[in-house]
């Protein structure tokens, strides 16, 4: 039943896409279609005109030359002077007639017609129509102009020019020429002309067709072939996972050019407007930059003051390669939380230690009350009153007034003691109450210890790691010094953390993401981690750490009301 609402699904997506694919295809053609057929009337009725002005043209030529002939001139004149009705047996045979004739064949018009000053005709192509007044008007030849216009006589519907004879000797107007070209001829090269707007149109009606195939084609690359139907739906999808989501989203495609990057993307790489913009173009640090443009960073990668973890995956459809996109996990708080789960381990480890050895301190005054040696027994059990449950071998941990703490330097102690660096507490330390907020303190003291215990064991012998704890009102400022080499470039042990670059330089201090975590430990309540001294020549490094509000009722500890 999936397989076949599946299938069904593909059936109707395949039907979405050929609806909206022929009609836009139909609405294209028709547009064009409906373009060409303006166009087409345009043209058709420009070509009328001209056709048109053309036997208009023609006509007033011809009229103009048959009035101007001085044969033509000289006997309108005589006609026009004789009072009487010329004869229409004499007009036949007529000079006039046989001119006007000729010129009616070679000009292959309808007509050519001649008139006196009264209208009557001396030349007409229908001899029974000589010596009768014509059947248009006269009046405006007789008056001196040259009319061009569209009439219907006694031949039908002419484009016909009249133009005024003159005598020879000058004056008014003693007739006039009328010559007429017949529709039909008029639009002799209509079909031709109509055959070429046709064959035009065909082929802008194919053009079209064509380009508009090749446009859905081009769309449908571009888009992936995801049809515009789907695509509101795919930007609020989009929308609601990239923006729904915790990590930061970064799209690149094959040019390199960024063309996705959510809010929380940008927020993580310290950049805005980054759609659009190629990723060198960012001004991302040159760590950062490949690992978006290589494989990533599974290791995690300091960025300002969180470490995020980048993981690059190509990005195909079918066999096109799209580009890559990244994906930015802010692990700061996993990390934080891993930190002070180790602390807590550490010190749980350090409670095992003395829960066992307390055992056996317990046993071994059990077993000398049973051997009735009542007084070594009692002298062992106020040993361990005064010296405590556990013997931690920690020169000066009585100085820390917090067991939690107690137990953490204890279990570190041991750890270094594997690796042939002593731990002590300074003898300047001063911290008498407890700490409420422990794992933070033990977190970054921790961090603290390690670096300092690998650059120690990095050196020659005597190693050795000193640790100083001391109360500030609800503060508690803590130092490391160590007997390793120093550091190399105070600048750079942090440095690592704005640049977000992966270097050996100085790994022993922790110069990957130990000492940057610490640092936001400590900026997350207010504090600072710092490196007081760089040490060399023969000394160490000191690095510092100040952590607020990591307990309560600081103001009676300075006061002394809360003292041991």
């Amino acid at each position: 039943m999936s397989s076949a609402h599946f299938a069904h699904d593909d059936v109707a997506d395949r039907e979405v896409r050929m609806r909206f694919a022929t009609r836009m295809l139909v609405v294209q053609v028709a547009t064009q279609l409906v373009v060409v057929a303006v166009c087409t009337a345009v043209f058709a009725w420009l070509g009328v005109q001209q056709l048109k002005a053309e036997a208009d043209s023609s006509a007033l030529n011809i009229a103009r030359s048959v009035a101007e002939a001085p044969d033509v001139r000289s006997l309108v004149t005589a006609f026009s002077a004789d009072p009487g009705t010329p004869d229409a047996a004499a007009l036949r045979e007529g000079a006039l007639q046989h001119y006007a004739a000729d010129v009616t064949s070679r000009t292959q018009g309808l007509f050519v017609v001649i008139t006196d000053d009264h209208g009557i005709r001396l030349a007409h192509p229908d001899p029974d129509r000589l010596g009768q007044v014509v059947s248009t008007s006269f009046a405006d030849a007789l008056a001196g102009r040259e009319v061009v216009t569209w009439e219907t006589g006694t031949l039908g519907e002419s484009a016909r020019a009249k133009v005024p004879i003159y005598p020879p000797g000058g004056g008014s107007p003693v007739g006039e020429v009328s010559v007429g070209f017949e529709r039909a001829s008029v639009f002799d090269d209509l079909p031709a002309l109509i055959a070429g707007i046709a064959v035009a149109v065909a082929l802008a009606v194919a053009i079209g067709a064509i380009v508009a195939l090749l446009m859905r084609r081009r769309l449908e690359r571009l888009t992936l072939g995801v049809q515009p139907e789907e695509l509101a739906a795919l930007v609020q999808t989009q929308t609601a996972v990239l923006e729904g989501a915790d990590e930061g989203v970064l799209a690149l495609d094959e040019a390199g050019i960024v063309r996705v990057c959510t809010a929380t993307a940008e927020r993580l790489l310290g950049v805005t407007g980054a759609v659009g913009r190629p990723l060198g173009d960012l001004g991302l640090a040159p760590a950062v930059a490949a690992a978006l443009s290589g494989p990533g960073a599974s290791a995690g990668l300091p960025l300002g003051d969180r470490v995020v973890f980048i993981d690059v995956r190509p990005v195909r459809r079918g066999a096109r390669a799209l580009g890559r996109v990244a994906v930015l996990r802010d692990r700061t708080d996993v990390m934080a939380l891993s930190g002070r789960l180790d602390s807590v381990r550490a010190m749980g480890d350090a409670l095992r230690v003395q829960r066992h050895e307390n055992a056996n301190r317990l046993h071994a005054a059990v077993g000398l009350l049973d051997a009735g040696r009542v007084e070594e027994a009692r002298g062992f059990l106020a040993d361990l009153v005064d010296r405590g449950s556990v013997d931690w071998a920690v020169p000066g941990i009585e100085l820390v007034g917090d067991a939690m703490l107690q137990s953490f330097l204890g279990a570190k102690a041991l750890a270094a003691r594997e690796r042939g660096v002593a731990l002590r507490v300074a003898d300047d330390t001063f911290s008498r109450e407890p700490i409420d907020d422990v794992e933070d303190v033990v977190a970054v003291l921790g961090n603290l210890i390690d670096n300092a215990v690998t650059a120690a064991a990095a050196a020659p012998a005597p190693r050795s790691v000193e640790v100083s704890v001391l109360d500030d009102r609800d503060a508690v400022v803590m130092t490391v010094s160590d007997s390793g080499g120093g550091i190399a470039d105070v600048d750079e042990i942090f440095a690592q953390r704005e640049r977000g670059a992966d270097t050996d330089t100085d790994r022993v201090h922790g110069l990957g993401i130990g000492l940057p975590l610490s640092r936001e430990f400590a900026r997350r309540r207010g504090g600072e981690v710092w490196v007081v001294d760089a040490g060399g020549a023969g000394h160490g490094a000191v690095v510092a750490a100040r952590l607020p509000d990591v307990r309560r009722g600081g103001d009676d500890v300075m006061r002394g009301d809360g003292g041991a």
